[in-house]
């Protein structure tokens, strides 16, 4: 039987969409990776109001806290599931002396941030507080300790001070600064881009280094750390080749990072104000992180077959121009359902990689970069962004279910071709040419027996009817959450922080069981089979 496609040209924006028709098959019985829930990770780095007035207003504010830490920031954390949270850097962490934030806040020593807008740091926000608000979260915390600047003592002494349950000059000093009991801290980051801000090491300098940091990097008690090696920035495979051929099992985790920048380095682009085009450009980019993870990965399977060592890519999301009239060493920007959107497709492709991808944390978790929350004193927003991990925090630690899916594709005209193609039968996010597929898909069973379905339709004009079939599974019931908005350019503001969300979904229908799905255009949309 031939296929007809057909195609829609239109002139104006140079976009079109190939149709055909949309299938997904989902095999519900036949799971074995399991998602791991530290995918849904966040970031947070001493930088422009991430901390201090996204997180940290102090005891004597005004804003209502605990200890100092935002209540309504903590309470919409805790409605992600946040797994874990990063800290205190990023670029900062390689400048960042963990003694200086300890103590007596009055007595704790300035310093200037020199990667972040050259403000003075006080230092209010350190390693207790840090703890204290993962506590409140309920989150394991992942600390970056400083190989950049600092010494393997100062490291070594970080992980005692905080782990160390026992008699000792650390751990007598913790109990001095009012904790008693250790903390449970497993993930260590091992230096953070020490390719660039964190020492403009080689790899093989890196690896050096890496070795002899981790050595006395000990496990307390039954406190076992999870030691994340500094991993390659972007397309980088010489970096990840090298540090895993050198440093080996000495490593539990590897990171990687990758950020999206619709047009260029020099001039990012605007976080509110693009055309069909540059949204276009900004998909293509978002689905190179297919390329990133089978590339990286391949290089690691060959010393590490049994994949022992995660891939945690611990710095991803989109990066625009800050917003006009803020400080440009803030890195704030505003948040669209276009980041809704890239959030979602790569929520899709870390679920697909996840027997590698262990753990990925979004740059950044307030006010900065592609944050899912921004506040102004008082005022907070839960963005576009934050609706995306709402939807899918479903497949957290769920088992992740192989699935084909068939799409048409939606391109613009005389793009650029990807360097990559995934494998056929991937779970969207296939680019030919000036193509992309319209549709990307992930699916999961958790523990009481759910499936659930996530699914984005990335044509910003177009509805897209998909049909699913479960196979191994009998469908009694579905029900539906949608996020879209009526352009993709529709951001929560403080004055209209509802903008974009997330509402109930009921298009589709169960039939001779199989299940027709109508998709919005420009949407993410979450489906629940019982």
């Amino acid at each position: 039987m031939k296929r007809i496609f057909l195609i829609c040209a239109i002139a104006l924006s140079g976009a079109f969409v190939i149709n055909a028709q949309n299938r997904l098959i989902v095999d519900a019985d036949q799971g074995k990776e399991t998602i791991s829930k530290h995918i849904y990770g966040h970031f947070s780095e001493h930088l422009g109001h991430c901390i201090y007035g996204g997180i940290w207003v102090g005891e004597n504010s005004t804003i209502p806290n605990t200890r100092g830490i935002r209540n309504d920031v903590v309470k919409a954390l805790k409605d992600l599931q946040i797994p874990n949270l990063r800290w205190p850097g990023g670029c900062f962490a390689d400048e960042y002396h963990w003694m200086d934030g300890i103590g007596p806040r009055d007595k704790r020593p300035k310093m200037i941030n020199t990667h972040w807008g050259g403000v003075v740091e006080d230092n209010s926000f350190g390693t207790h507080e840090f703890l204290d608000l993962c506590e409140q979260l309920g989150c394991e915390p992942y600390i970056s300790g400083n190989l950049g600047s600092g010494s393997v003592e100062e490291m070594s002494k970080w992980v005692e001070y905080i782990t160390f349950d026992g008699e000792s000059p650390m751990a007598n000093l913790r109990k001095q600064n009012g904790r008693e009991k250790p903390w449970k801290v497993k993930f260590w980051g091992v230096g953070n881009e020490s390719w660039g801000c964190g020492g403009n090491m080689t790899a093989e300098t890196y690896s050096d280094q890496y070795r002899r940091y981790a050595t006395y990097c000990r496990d307390y008690g039954n406190n076992r750390l999870y030691k994340i090696a500094c991993g390659a920035s972007d397309f980088d495979y010489n970096w990840t080749e090298t540090v895993i051929k050198n440093i080996g099992n000495r490593m539990n985790g590897l990171s990687l990072h990758y950020y999206t920048v619709p047009k260029s380095w020099q001039d990012k682009g605007s976080a509110t104000q693009f055309d069909e085009a540059e949204y276009f450009t900004t998909i293509q980019k978002t689905l190179r992180m297919n390329e990133l993870l089978t590339q990286h990965s391949t290089i690691m399977d060959r010393y590490d077959p049994q994949k022992r060592i995660g891939l945690i890519t611990d710095e991803w999301g989109v990066w625009y121009n800050v917003e006009p009239g803020t400080n440009p060493g803030f890195l704030y920007q505003q948040n669209t359902l276009r980041d809704a959107i890239v959030a979602a497709l790569n929520f899709n492709i870390f679920n697909a990689h996840c027997d590698r991808v262990k753990m990925a944390n979004i740059a950044q978790i307030v006010n900065v970069l592609q944050s899912v929350i921004l506040t102004d004193n008082e005022k907070m927003v839960l963005t576009p962004t934050y609706w995306a991990f709402y939807l899918y925090k479903v497949h957290q630690d769920a088992t992740l279910l192989p699935v084909n899916l068939t799409c048409g594709k939606y391109g613009v005209q005389n793009a650029t071709p990807p360097a990559f193609e995934p494998p056929a039968g991937f779970p969207g996010g296939r680019q030919q040419g000036g193509q992309i597929d319209v549709i990307s898909a992930s699916a999961s069973k958790d523990a009481s027996g759910k499936i659930h379905i996530t699914l984005v339709n990335v044509d910003p004009s177009k509805a897209q009817t998909l049909e699913t079939e479960l196979r191994g599974a009998t469908v009694k019931k579905i029900t539906g959450k949608a996020l879209t908005s009526a352009k993709l350019q529709d951001f929560n503001s403080f004055d209209n922080p509802e903008t974009v969300g997330v509402k109930e979904f009921k298009d589709f229908k169960l039939q001779n069981g199989k299940i027709s799905v109508n998709l919005p255009s420009k949407s993410v949309v979450l489906l629940e089979i019982e």
